[in-house]
């Protein structure tokens, strides 16, 4: 008899052991696909994990439907990454499975299937169950696995789907905001058989009947001299002033070709790539610093000032390691900043580039896998956000995680809840590779890291082309209200200073940290407001739906014309968000173009890009935004940044509100005067006079980092301490406080002083669950593993306990 033990995508501990015959047993390897039985009616799609002979105790093993794979899908070094994270984040390693591969690879009862939209279908080759699908599928757009279960009246179905997969004809679908198909957009060029003078002057003779083609024809000629961007056929309609019809005459008679490209896909059609640019001094020392670290350190941590030409220094090492026929991954923390960076990477290395991220679709990540699998050369450079690091790299050379102080980099739901920061040094360890963090404001962590020895630390101090760092001015608001000198939410210092860079034809950045309207709408004659029926928190007002929304649940409702309670009509704004100050600048700079940058407006997937391009094209004069705005990102124009208010960074509870808010505030004033002439950064605060404050406006990280570093050591927090944080949720408040009360006295039996809580976050209900918080904090000398192995403990005794059945308890190891 042989055996597989099969790792299952779903929150259990254990792997589960199915039967298989001789053969399999011979063909199967760790990493395939099987896909097998699970409970009565349930079928999933499972990774084998071993094969060996002997028998489970105790029952009856099932066998496996069938084999996926020809080869594995997995590495065995992700195998073994992918182990490591379930142990230290405290979660199963199904979690991890189901986080790291792209979801068409996980068949399971739960899928819909539909039918592709572009698909050649040629009858005769289908098998009569293969028919019996695409034929039930004309008739109703989505069908459920088990709807195909009852078409074909048997249990195994998903071999024939697999096979309908492979040759295009469906599609699988998940959540509904992932199904798109890739944009085709149609470009037009001259036949080639026109590219010779006289067979070109032939045809325009012949056209002179023909005048509006004839125009079209000039204006493509037009079109093709003044850019060297294909043409496509929207932008050529426009341009010549004529109808589609006209186009398709053109095209019918095989004087104009189309062609489609495909938008998204990653289709590199630009260039050869160009030479890398020469380094200056300060980055060349940087540069010879980081190898000499390599020769010594795993991991490296690159502080350099914001504008320093970070970039360029990664791109003279990736060259180098590609070199060597290596593959490098490049970590971002936001999807915003791999738009701006793939186009920097393709100028550089062409087609040599792939991207991973979650926006885009399925097909498409499961090309990128198969690629960096198979090590093409097309995915010798991987760029993606955090999921990107569970791709099956078979020889890594480099990580670099770029912004590495970036919360983006960590993940809080679902399980399995990782940094990506740190999980990258344990894969690049796996790999014998190097790691390289970079950062103009690194994590304290990091930085302390660095500082004792355990990584190497390069500075780079100097802004590219010897840019002054911009000049910072804290404006004092509660002075300015004092005297009357504020218009709606601007002090007359940053108007005057607006003004001055919009004249110049320079571009301005405001930065709010909310979004919205205004956080919270008040009736000024009984003081209620109105508050989300779900959640704990009062209702933002969004003004261009005319709606309020809760930012934690999605509730939203219609704009109220008059009080709740009262029936009176004083309904009063207060606070407010980037919608409130676009509002306030139409008025203030009814000239000027105006956008506007947060959640609300980057909902489409190239959203971003777009808005990223307007503002590097110059068409827009002032942005706002929240904190999207300061992730690195590169624009020559801006000359002026402006925060509207610091203050509602720097009174958050939690311990790293200062060390983020000196981030964010050194980010964002990192983004004015990137070129010849010093940016200008205004603060506007009702307390000027605040420690972080004062450090932003003299860019003292050194001064931060010991300030801050002292206080976490005598309050006990990292880098000194280690942090787990125990959530617990239920509808029942009473239940819940009751659960969290009996966890946490049983984790005080062994770590007494080192538990704090049960204790209520400051949004206490979220979606109707109310939620408490314990915190576990180890201290650098006891043994972290024993300490993770007695929560789980504790965590299977409360498992246990009936009346706590319904308590949802999720483990968050690391959770700043």
């Amino acid at each position: 008899m042989y055996f597989i033990d099969v790792i299952l995508p779903i929150p259990l501990k254990q792997t589960f052991t199915y039967s298989v015959n001789k053969d399999e047993a011979a063909f199967l390897r760790q990493g395939m696909r099987v896909a097998v039985p699970f409970g009565k009616s349930k079928i999933y799609t499972g990774i084998v994990y071993v094969v060996h002979q002997s028998a489970p105790s105790g029952y009856e093993t099932k066998s496996i439907d069938h084999i996926l794979d020809e080869n594995p899908l997995i590495t065995s070094l992700q195998i073994k990454h992918w182990e490591w994270m379930a142990s230290y984040y405290m979660c199963t390693l199904g979690e991890v499975i189901r986080a790291a591969l792209p979801s068409a690879f996980l068949l399971e009862s739960e899928t819909i299937i539909r039918l592709a939209s572009e698909r050649q279908v040629d009858e005769t080759d289908f098998s009569d169950d293969e028919f019996l699908v695409f034929e039930a599928l004309q008739h109703q757009a989505t069908l459920h696995i088990n709807d195909i279960r009852s078409i074909l009246d048997r249990r195994q179905v998903v071999s024939v789907l697999q096979k309908l997969l492979q040759k295009g004809i469906i599609q699988v679908q998940e959540e509904v905001y992932e199904q798109y198909t890739p944009k085709l957009k149609r470009y037009i060029k001259l036949a080639p058989v026109y590219a010779k003078e006289e067979s070109l002057r032939e045809l325009l003779d012949s056209l002179s009947r023909a005048p509006k083609q004839r125009q079209m024809l000039m204006t493509l000629f037009m079109l093709n001299a003044q850019e060297k961007k294909p043409v496509d056929a929207i932008q050529l309609q426009r341009k010549s002033d004529s109808t589609a019809a006209v186009l398709k005459a053109l095209i019918d008679k095989g004087i104009l070709e189309e062609y489609f490209i495909q938008k998204d896909r990653m289709e590199y059609k630009g260039d050869e790539a160009s030479d890398l640019k020469k380094l200056n001094e300060a980055q060349l020392r940087a540069y010879s610093q980081i190898k000499t670290s390599f020769e010594t350190q795993d991991v490296t941590l690159l502080h350099g000032v914001t504008s320093s030409g970070k970039t360029e220094i990664y791109v003279k090492l990736i060259a180098e390691i590609i070199a060597t026929g290596k593959q490098v991954l490049y970590m971002l923390p936001e999807i915003a900043l791999t738009t701006q960076l793939i186009g920097r990477l393709q100028h550089y290395f062409a087609d040599q580039v792939a991207v991973y991220h979650s926006k885009y679709s399925t097909n498409e990540r499961v090309e990128v896998w198969s690629n960096v699998l198979h090590s093409k050369p097309k995915a010798q450079i991987v760029i993606g956000a955090r999921s990107s690091l569970f791709l099956p790299f078979s020889n890594l050379g480099l990580i670099i995680v770029d912004e590495e102080h970036e919360p983006s980099f960590k993940q809080y739901n679902p399980a399995p809840r990782y940094h990506g920061r740190d999980s990258a040094v344990v894969l690049a360890k796996l790999h014998t590779a190097k790691t390289l963090m970079g950062s103009a404001t690194p994590a304290l962590e990091s930085y302390h890291n660095a500082r004792q020895g355990k990584y190497g630390l390069v500075h780079l101090a100097l802004r590219f082309g010897n840019v002054m760092m911009p000049e910072i001015e804290l404006v004092d608001i509660k002075e300015k209200h004092r005297k009357k000198q504020m218009t709606g939410h601007f002090s007359d210092t940053l108007l005057a200073k607006m003004n001055e860079a919009l004249d110049n034809n320079e571009q301005v950045i405001l930065f709010q940290n909310r979004r919205g309207y205004a956080p919270v709408v008040e009736c000024t004659t009984c003081g209620v407001s109105p508050q989300c029926p779900n959640c704990d928190v009062s209702l933002t007002f969004h003004q261009f739906k005319n709606e309020l929304r809760c930012h934690y649940c999605g509730y939203h409702m219609a704009m109220l014309p008059s009080c709740m309670a009262c029936g009176s009509e004083t309904l009063d704004n207060k606070g407010f968000g980037t919608e409130q100050i676009e509002t306030e600048l139409k008025s203030l700079f009814p000239e000027h173009r105006i956008a506007r940058m947060d959640q609300d407006t980057t909902k489409g997937k190239h959203a971003y890009s777009k808005l990223i391009d307007a503002l590097e094209n110059q068409e827009i004069d002032i942005l706002v935004g929240t904190q999207m705005l300061a992730k690195g990102l590169d624009f020559r124009e801006v000359s002026l940044v402006g925060v509207m208010n610091a203050d509602n960074l720097l009174n958050f509870p939690d311990f790293r509100a200062h060390e983020r808010s000196f981030q964010l505030l050194q980010q964002v004033s990192g983004r004015a005067g990137r070129t010849q002439k010093r940016g200008k950064v205004l603060i506007q605060t009702y307390n000027p006079y605040h420690q972080i404050l004062q450090q932003v406006s003299v860019n003292d990280y050194e001064g931060m980092y010991k300030q801050q570093v002292e206080e976490r050591y005598q309050y006990k927090y990292p880098p000194f301490f280690r942090i787990i944080k125990i959530t617990f949720k239920d509808k029942n408040q009473q239940k819940m406080q009751k659960g969290a009360t009996w966890f946490g006295q049983a984790l005080q039996l062994k770590l007494d002083e080192y538990v704090l809580g049960p204790e209520a976050p400051p949004v206490g209900r979220v979606r109707n669950l109310y939620i408490s918080n314990i915190l576990v904090k180890i201290p650098k000398k006891s043994s972290l593993s024993k300490t993770k192995k007695f929560i789980d403990g504790v965590q299977r005794s409360f498992n246990s306990i009936k009346e706590f059945s319904t308590v949802r308890v999720t483990i968050d190891v690391d959770n700043y």
